[in-house]
This record gives C-alpha cells, structure tokens and sequence, in this order.
C-alpha cells in the first residue's frame, strides 16, 4: 500500500492591485468630493500663513520706522515717551509686567482647571456634571470688559485683606510685600488673568479626560485600584499633551488681554520691587491706552506697533515651544509603548 501523496500546490499569487486600489494606497483622491475637499484644506493653510507673514512683514516694517528714530535702548528703557522731540520709548516694563502677570494667572489657573476637569468628568453624579459644565462653558463667554469692571468695583477693594495676610506671612520675600493703598498690582491683575483663562484650561482638559482609555480604567478599579490611583496612572499621563495644550491656550489669552487688564492696572513705567504695589503694565494695556493720543503726531503710533511685534514674537514662541514639548511627549509614549 503506497503511502506517497500528492505534493501540495504552491500558493496563488497575490491578485495584482488595480488602478483604484494603487491610487488610494498612494494617498491620492479618486472621488471629486475628495479633491475639492482636499483643495479646499489646502487652501486654507495657505491663506493662512499667508496671513500671518502679512502681519509679521507690516509689524516689522511699522517697527523698522520707528526703532530708527528711537534714542533709547528698545528693550532696556524705561520710559515711554514717543512723540517727545527726541522720541525714547522701552518694553523693558511693558515685557515685565505682561509676563509677571501671565505666569501669576498660569500657577493659579491651572491647577484649579485640572481639578475642575477631573470633578466634571470623573467624580461628579450626572445630574451635577452637567449643570457644572454648562456653568464653565458659560463663564468662558463673558466679555472682556465685563471681567474688568468685576474686577475694578469688586476685586480691587476686596483682595486687600488677602494682601494683608500676605504681608504678614511673606513679607520678608521682598516681592509679596504690601505698603498699603489701592490693590491696583501686578498680583491682582493675575488673580483676575486666572478667572478668566481659567473655563479655557478646564474645558479643553475636561474633553481630554474624557477621551481617557476606559477599558485601562475598569481594570485598573478591578484589580483594587481607588479613584485617585486610577487618575493617576491612567488618566492624568493619558491627558498629559491636553493639559499642556489648554494651558498654552489660557496663557495666550493672558499674553494678550487688553480690556480687563487696562481697566484694573495703575499704569507706571516703574519696575516695583513688590508685586503687590500699585504699578506696572503690559503690552495690550500700554497699547489700549496710548494709541488715541499716539495717532496725533510723531512716531507714538508706529512706537506701539513695535510694542506688538515684541508681543506676536513671545506669542509665537510660546505655542512653537508647546508644540515642542507635545512632540517629545508623543515620541516618547510611543517609544515606550
């Protein structure tokens, strides 16, 4: 009895792609939709950079003119008096002070914010979460200039006893401590900064968590974990790109703020050795209230345009450095995953 079997048959080739297949695994669009959809995006990045390299080159150009005739140091005096005869103007200040008071509104901000989003999204019942974000989203749409007068009628009389408290206790810092009068300071600006940015933060973190991988979550409960340790270990590294890019969002809108900061801020070219003291300014405020009596003579004007060239740079820098950091974060976890 034979035992020999048939040898098996070879394999069948594989079917040789057609024209659609090739052209969908080469990324190119077949259908029309695709196209005009695909023009349609292109377009729109193109108009935009477009747009910001017009801004950028009449900054710059607006800038050129008026640096030319400045007799100070641009970036260390501090003094702003353009239409003068000579002009001398300086952002050292103005840098200052806008800074100061973002990063103040940013260490108050996002904490809270992170908080708020976790409340919402992971331990409020339904029927809180809900009325709680409706209540965030609407605080986000207030106007500018609403926050203001909150914070020149209410904030400003009110904060006084929190700077007491400060000066009791901190003092001997040099920078937190208060001599009296109206509470019109870098600090309260920061608190008002931080009320503000602060929907911004905690509704872009709040979306982020909920996006959180849910089966990581569940497991994690199953093996024991509590609710924080599954935040902890799930959520908040999940989350980590989100919250960096909410927070670069509310810093923008404090870089920028105009109206509220203006309405509250005691204008001074002067650098106080305290943040408490009445004193400072910003970019956007300088600008808000110096460019009715800028545009009459002089360089006034084009001296405020440098003035926002100095700010579209920091703003710049500042999301090309968030974008940094999400990338390396990216790379990383998918490194390690």
């Amino acid at each position: 009895m034979s035992t020999d079997t048939a040898p098996a048959s070879p394999p069948p080739p594989p079917p040789s792609p057609s024209k659609s297949a090739g052209s969908i695994s080469s990324g190119q669009d077949t259908r029309p939709g695709d196209r005009v959809f695909a023009g349609l995006a292109r377009g729109s990045g193109i108009i935009l950079l477009v747009v910001m390299a017009a801004i950028a080159a009449f900054l710059a150009w607006q800038a050129t003119t008026a640096l030319t005739e400045n007799e100070g140091n641009f970036l260390t005096t501090f003094e702003w008096d353009a239409n003068a005869d000579p002009p001398v103007f300086g952002i050292a200040v103005l840098a200052f002070g806008t800074i100061v008071s973002s990063v103040i509104a940013m260490v108050i901000a996002v904490p809270i914010a992170v908080g708020i989003a976790l409340f919402i999204s992971h331990y409020a019942p339904r029927k809180l979460a809900a009325p709680l974000a409706w209540a965030v989203d609407l605080l986000a749409a207030v106007p500018s200039i609403v926050y203001g007068l909150w914070g020149a009628l209410f904030l400003v009389p009110h904060v006084t006893g929190l700077y007491e408290w400060m000066d009791d206790y901190f003092a001997w810092t040099g920078i937190l401590e208060y001599n009296g009068g109206a509470a019109r300071s870098l600090f309260t600006v920061g608190i008002l900064l931080a009320i503000m940015i602060l929907p911004i933060v905690s509704n872009v973190c709040r979306e982020v968590f909920k996006q959180s991988p849910k089966m990581q979550e569940e497991a994690a409960l199953a093996l024991g974990a509590t609710r924080w340790e599954v935040i902890k270990m799930s959520v908040l590294p999940f989350g980590r790109s989100g919250i960096i890019s909410a927070s670069m969002l509310g810093l923008g809108r404090a870089l920028g703020e105009t109206m509220a900061v203006a309405t509250v801020l005691s204008p001074s070219f002067l650098i106080e050795p305290s943040l408490l003291d009445p004193g400072g300014g910003t970019f956007a405020q300088n600008i808000a209230a110096s460019f009715k009596e800028a545009s009459a003579a002089g360089i006034g004007r084009e001296a405020l345009i440098a003035s926002g060239l100095v700010l579209f740079v920091i703003t710049l820098l500042v999301n090309g450095l968030a974008r940094l950091i999400i990338a390396r974060r990216k790379e990383y976890s998918g490194a390690n995953a």
